[in-house]
């Protein structure tokens, strides 16, 4: 069985727009498309190759850390 995968937008937000979200799933292209879901909706940002790649970057096999 493959590792989970995640992305945990608390290492990645900045000071003045804090997230507590960390999303998890099983593939690659799953977590990154709700993980796109999430940067437009939550972050306001732009869907597009620049995003993906950006959120590719992220990716971290395991578990988030508990907060």
């Amino acid at each position: 069985m493959a590792a989970r995968k995640y992305i945990d937008c608390r290492e990645h937000s900045e000071s003045q727009n804090k997230c507590s979200i960390a999303i998890s799933a099983d593939t690659d292209e799953e977590l990154i498309k709700v993980a796109t879901q999430h940067a437009i909706s939550a972050h306001g940002m732009e869907d597009g190759p620049e995003l993906r790649d950006a959120l590719r970057s992220m990716i971290k096999e395991g578990s988030p850390a508990p907060v």
